[in-house]
């Protein structure tokens, strides 16, 4: 039995049901869930008013829990560090970092989150990055899915990581994205990734158009725009 409350936080993925019914049977505890809520700094900072402790474990819709993470072995955070981000495998590319990540974060530092695109970038605090991987990014469950995930992750990248990672990783990582071959709707990730980085080209410094990294309706507009209705739909 964990010692920390944990959450899974969706939107509008597909396979949240099937990715929370494993969540709860791999922690071996109640999973609390925040679904639907737009506004992706809102949602965040929701989950820090449905947990009872200071320190929980926190999931995206996305995520698939490895069978194998002993969740009783993990570490409280240490004072300072507002987050720790296990890596995930990316089922399109290969690459195990911590996009998608686990995480065991401070409610606290989630009610005094500041501002950034990256919303968990503006955490107080110092974050960690744990070695380890948890399980996998399960985001390519559609082709806009696919899509929005290498459009965001490849624009924020190719802007200037909000974690200070040195442009090179930041390069080889967009690379690896936009040359994803593997697994489901990957051609949708690859050319998310190209979009992703000729958007922040064009709008890395204006902040207002930016922002739409977090706008779900903007988001499926512009993939509607680029790749038609009936990939949206599928």
């Amino acid at each position: 039995m964990t010692i920390f409350d944990a959450v899974l936080l969706s939107y509008d993925e597909p396979m949240a049901d099937a990715l929370y019914s494993r969540l709860q049977r791999t922690l071996g505890s109640s999973v609390k869930r925040l679904h639907g809520v737009h506004g992706m700094r809102r949602a965040y900072r929701l989950c820090a008013e449905v947990v009872d402790r200071e320190q929980f474990l926190l999931a995206d819709g996305d995520f698939a829990i490895a069978a194998d993470f002993d969740v009783a072995a993990v570490e409280p955070l240490g004072e300072g560090v507002s987050m720790r981000v296990w890596q995930t495998v990316n089922p399109v590319n290969g690459l195990a970092y911590g996009y998608g990540g686990l995480k065991l974060i401070r409610r606290s530092a989630l009610r005094e989150m500041g501002q950034a695109v990256d919303v968990l970038a503006a955490l107080p605090g110092r974050i960690e990055f744990a070695q380890q991987i948890a399980g996998v990014t399960r985001f390519n469950q559609s082709p806009f899915h696919a899509w929005k995930a290498g459009f965001r992750e490849c624009a924020m990248l190719a802007r200037g990581s909000e974690y200070g990672m040195a442009d090179d990783g930041s390069r080889l990582r967009v690379e690896a994205w936009a040359n994803s071959r593997n697994g489901e709707f990957a051609p949708y990730a690859a050319a998310g990734a190209r979009e992703g980085v000729a958007f922040a080209r064009e709008f890395a410094r204006a902040s207002g158009r930016f922002d739409h990294l977090n706008d779900p309706t903007w988001l499926r507009a512009r993939f509607a725009a680029a790749h038609g209705d009936q990939a949206v739909a599928g």
